[in-house]
């Protein structure tokens, strides 16, 4: 006999824990279905929303002693090319915020949402993973390496970009990659970085800069893959070096406060964001290059989401795992996923052409974020809130 519940969310991840703990919170019957997470010495800017929902969660104050505000945003042209655009200012004041976001460490994030989700009555853990999905059109079913099965209403697949959730639901993905890896670390540094993110948009990439609390920040170094793989083999000090003046000293001297990570950069996108009992968040939906801050961002909007839909859906006395409800996150989510994903993936490909009217296309947009001010007001209050498709607890309502 398969346990039963309302609600499986297979994947311990961030999106994962949320999606969980907004759908228990709500008194959903919910089972989390997920190993441990690895160590990971990355960090997540955390846009405005996202706060407010983790907030609305009983999240935020966990993560706000460990997390740096973000309320200036610099875009340096630090580009070889004769095209140069202006340096771009974007001020969290300018559009009535203290702050665009949160910038934390993915595994103090973690921390705080592990925390939260062994409150939650609604909510059981299983620290396993799931080994196969089964689908029928009347319900869903978890099997777990030890032959036990846990059965639901709906699945929420949040098992990455191999996920096991999508492949037994038939969504097909569609990848791309890029000519780029990505190299992060954790720095410390001499001089303050008064709250400000700064990414220099060079030849290869954007070499971006995030506050951390202190005088620490997150690096995401852009390369070329043998740039990349030269990097990682200098020592610390060499390595620190090379930063200091790829930022040109900015924030002083550098020192190194973390391992380094590299990772090609891809790009995935489901074709579907749900079908068959099955929705989808996080990376198992979409896996955008870490530029622009985009997404964890699109897999919170994601939790949020499936959450408002399912508790809706069971105030309506109707089955949460229905084809109507599928359909209905897969067209919530669609314009939001789509659009982040194509305005990501254009940055940055327009850094890497050598086509000149591509590059003047680049820079005339920067010179009208410089000089138009409504416009700019726009951009930003679009990229902490985006119209489409947000759920009430980015809204700061309850569910």
């Amino acid at each position: 006999m398969a346990e039963k519940c309302e609600v499986v969310v297979v994947g311990g991840g961030p999106a994962g824990l949320t999606a969980a703990i907004a759908l228990a919170d709500a008194g959903v019957e919910t089972v989390l279905v997920c190993k441990p997470a690895p160590s990971d010495n990355r960090t997540t800017a955390l846009l405005a929303s996202s706060v407010t929902a983790l907030d609305m969660l009983g999240v935020w104050a966990r993560c706000l002693p460990r997390a740096a505000p973000l309320r200036t945003l610099r875009l340096i042209d630090d580009t070889s090319r004769l095209l140069r655009a202006p340096e771009v200012r974007f001020d969290a004041a300018e559009i009535g915020l203290d702050a665009f976001g949160h910038n934390i460490e993915n595994s103090h994030l973690l921390a705080a949402l592990v925390a939260r989700s062994r409150e939650l009555k609604a909510l059981r853990v299983v620290e396993d993973e799931a080994t196969s999905v089964e689908l029928t059109d009347d319900a869903a079913r978890i099997v777990l390496p030890n032959g036990e099965a846990i059965a639901a209403r709906l699945i929420v697949g949040s098992d990455g970009r191999r996920s096991i959730c999508r492949t037994s639901a038939d969504i097909a993905v569609e990848t791309w990659s890029y000519p780029q890896t990505a190299l992060t670390a954790n720095l410390a540094h001499s001089r303050a970085h008064d709250d400000t993110s700064t990414e220099f948009h060079t030849d290869s990439g954007p070499f971006t800069l995030v506050p951390l609390p202190g005088q620490r920040c997150s690096l995401v170094w852009v390369a070329r893959p043998d740039r990349a793989e030269q990097l990682t083999e200098l020592d610390d000090a060499a390595f620190a070096m090379a930063v200091e003046q790829r930022a040109h000293s900015m924030l002083g001297e550098i020192s190194c406060d973390s391992d380094r990570t590299i990772f090609p950069l891809t790009g995935q996108r489901a074709r579907r964001f749900a079908a068959n009992r099955v929705v989808l968040v996080g990376e198992a939906a979409h896996v955008l290059p870490p530029i622009g801050a985009q997404g964890l961002n699109l897999g919170l909007r994601d939790a949020a989401t499936v959450a408002e839909l399912v508790v809706n859906a069971r105030r309506d006395g109707a089955d949460v795992g229905a084809d109507d409800l599928v359909d209905s996150y897969d067209r919530t989510r669609r314009p939001d996923i789509n659009s982040r994903s194509l305005a990501v993936d254009l940055l940055n490909r327009s850094l890497l052409s050598d086509f000149l009217p591509v590059q003047s296309l680049r820079g005339l947009g920067l010179v009208m974020l410089d000089r138009i001010g409504p416009l700019r007001r726009a951009v930003m209050r679009e990229g902490v809130a985006p119209r489409a498709g947000q759920p009430r607890l980015m809204l700061g309502e309850a569910l």
